[in-house]
């Protein structure tokens, strides 16, 4: 299945009920007096944080959403029964733009419900129109038409730190051994080609995301399509594969490529971690570290074959996003 970040389709607020002329009938008088009830208000729209990514697959083919109509007024000064509020659920993290005022609304918070339309009034009935000037009035007015517009919905994810870092840099094993995840590993690039998320003890975040290649912030490889959405993380988590001979040279792509696509990326708090220790010796390790420790003092290293160094990982990692 397709990961699914960005789709637009027009959203329509439910149409107010129309009024209508009704009598009151008696005994002996063909019109006892107007009786006709208001229409119901059409309904309002709004949208809510929900935790599924995958939720805006189900949008995929929808080109139009409408809530309920408002009802009709009927006889007796009975009144319309309003329409029913649509509720439309988006992941945390969507930003939801309205094509015809620009306003954009953000669903930082799960469960958080915010109203972007609202339904049109419904219409007025013939009592209404009584007066002793007009005692059978057949005056009505039709229900109002709701608000509508186009709107685009973009996701932002939402999470505490994002695992950033060259293709085969460990990220979907890290993230798997770290929270017990399901993201696809494999032993060659572009495994992931989708955000992944993992929760860490204490509720925190992880995001994957797809591994990056120089020039990704112009557009090559997969990785530019996912840079925005290291955005809202708190941290980065800057994951280096000790298979790599050119350590410097491999931290340095990275981080241009952050600041090459702006938002403040290459700004905020980083964890450089080193994988794969297995596959060097405790000297090699040190030697690694003692050149990155030029750019960045915060350095933790890992192994996903030992349990402990995972369990430490996980500490160190807790310790950092809870500050």
């Amino acid at each position: 299945m397709a990961f699914i970040d960005d789709l637009t389709f027009h959203i329509k607020a439910g149409v107010g009920g129309s009024g209508v002329v009704r009598w009151r009938h008696e005994r002996g008088k063909e019109m006892a007096g107007a009786a006709g009830g208001n229409g119901g208000r059409g309904g309002d729209v709004y949208v809510r944080a929900v935790r599924d990514l995958s939720i805006l697959e189900r949008y995929r083919h929808t080109k139009k959403l409408e809530s309920e109509k408002g009802g009709d007024g009927m006889r007796n000064s009975m009144h319309g029964k309003d329409g029913k509020d649509l509720v439309i659920d988006l992941p945390i993290g969507s930003v939801i733009t309205d094509g015809r005022t620009k306003r954009k609304y953000n669903l930082l918070n799960d469960g958080e419900k915010i109203s972007i339309l609202k339904g049109g009034r419904g219409g007025l009935g013939n009592e209404h129109f009584k007066a002793s000037t007009n005692v059978t009035p057949f005056q009505f007015t039709p229900g109002r038409e709701g608000e509508e517009a186009d709107f685009h919905i973009e996701l932002e994810l939402v999470a505490d730190a994002g695992l950033v870092g060259l293709p085969n840099a460990g990220k979907s094993s890290l993230l798997n051994a770290l929270t017990n995840s399901h993201a696809q590993v494999g032993s060659y690039a572009f495994t992931t080609l989708e955000p992944n998320l993992g929760a860490l003890p204490g509720g925190f975040i992880l995001a994957d995301i797809p591994g990056l290649i120089e020039g990704a912030s112009e557009g090559k490889g997969l990785g530019h399509k996912f840079l925005k959405h290291i955005k809202r993380t708190n941290r980065i988590l800057h994951l280096i594969s000790l298979e790599n001979t050119a350590i410097v040279e491999t931290y340095k792509t990275i981080r241009s490529e952050l600041k090459r696509f702006g938002e403040g990326l290459d700004e905020k708090k980083e964890t450089i971690i080193l994988t794969k220790t297995d596959m060097t010796d405790e000297k090699g390790l040190e030697k690694a570290m003692k050149k990155l420790e030029k750019f960045n003092k915060d350095i933790l290293y890992v192994t996903v074959l030992d349990d402990d160094s995972i369990k430490n990982l996980s500490d160190q990692v807790v310790k950092r996003l809870r500050k």
